[in-house]
């Protein structure tokens, strides 16, 4: 019998608390939890059924039984736990941004690459059986030439002008915070599904008021793009619109077909031709074999976010098994998320076009 993956996983708020239980469910053992907050982590440990906690992460590092670490802290802690963790030999998960610049993104993803150990990114949005079906029937043509994307991803948890997180802080969450934070998971589904790599970027930042303190970091984002096969696409990222509690939404629109994925509904994906438009639902006859790995739920039991990370999760111990799987996100997805974030802060400053390095 193969002895289950054993994972740790540093950080205790929401994400971290994801990772948690989706390592469970993919079968790992939750080896650690660490958070800086000793009430916090003991907590989390008791609550995700951890096998032990610790308030300093190299504790984690220093175990010679722990395979898979997940990195789950404020964004400028990511490289340094990420890189001690590679040189430790410990396969990696990192949350997004892989780092607050694209310099020591690179480093980072060089290293990983040198190691030979897994590495990951959780661009978990991938993972939808739906998202899989859009990106295997752009594969195969149904859409044909695709000629425009467009979209948005809408949050509201900081539209109040008192709403404060340490995202806000520059010094903690980095120079960007909607596009780094959430729009980056756009344009991550933009290049998985169509193949296309962005290539020019134009874009206008926005910030609204607070009451509670001086904030450096945009609320939200206005982005026109091109691809390098000549498609064009726009998106609005937000993190301050009331009522869009999660609503990343997508339309890739072709010479024969369109398809639109909404993340707040993602058991169905909207298929629409010139002569016909159709809903079509995970897992029925009308899927294709592209979503089958991901399908785990009888159709008509709703799957969603927590089921995405499982399924990363699991992809990355099968990886680690030796297995092949298709659609990883990597350490290099996340500098690639780098460099598109510094061109729509560039792009932004000058108010022009620039060019995206590939």
């Amino acid at each position: 019998m193969v002895r289950p993956l054993r994972s740790a996983v540093v950080g205790t708020g929401f994400i971290g608390q994801v990772h948690a239980r989706a390592v469970r469910a993919a079968g790992g053992d939750l080896a650690w939890v660490a958070s800086v907050d000793a009430a916090e982590a003991e907590g989390v440990a008791r609550r995700q059924a951890a096998d032990r906690w610790t308030v300093d992460w190299h504790d984690v590092l220093a175990d010679s039984d722990v395979d898979v670490v997940h990195v789950c802290t404020p964004n400028n802690l990511h490289v340094e736990i990420a890189t001690a963790a590679l040189e430790a030999g410990k396969h990696v998960i990192c949350e997004k941004p892989l780092a607050t610049d694209v310099g020591a993104a690179a480093a980072l993803a060089q290293l990983a690459d040198r190691s030979g150990l897994v590495n990951a990114v959780p661009f978990a949005y991938r993972f939808y059986p739906t998202v899989r079906d859009a990106r295997a029937r752009l594969q195969r043509g149904d859409l044909g030439d695709v000629r425009l994307v467009h979209g948005s991803y809408l949050q509201d948890w900081l539209s109040r002008p008192g709403d404060v997180n340490w995202r806000v802080d520059p010094a903690q969450g980095g120079v960007s915070r909607a596009f780094g934070d959430i729009g980056v998971h756009w344009c991550d589904l933009v290049e998985f599904i169509t193949g296309q790599r962005i290539t020019r970027i134009a874009g206008r930042l926005f910030a609204i008021d607070r009451s509670g303190g001086p904030v450096q970091t945009e609320d939200g984002a206005t982005v026109m793009f091109e691809t390098e096969l000549g498609a064009v696409g726009s998106v609005v990222i937000s993190q301050v619109s009331p009522g869009r509690k999660n609503r990343l939404w997508l339309s890739v629109e072709g010479s024969e077909a369109s398809a639109q994925f909404d993340q707040e509904n993602p058991d169905t994906l909207w298929l629409g031709t010139r002569g016909a438009n159709a809903l079509v639902v995970r897992g029925t006859e009308g899927s294709t074999q592209g979503a089958a790995r991901y399908n785990v739920l009888p159709v008509g039991h709703p799957m969603g976010y927590q089921d995405c990370f499982t399924a990363l999760v699991g992809d990355v111990y099968a990886t680690v098994r030796g297995e092949e799987v298709d659609g990883l996100p990597t350490f290099a997805d996340g500098l690639r998320a780098a460099i598109l974030t510094a061109a729509v802060m560039d792009a932004s400053k000058t108010g022009g076009w620039i060019e995206v390095a590939r």
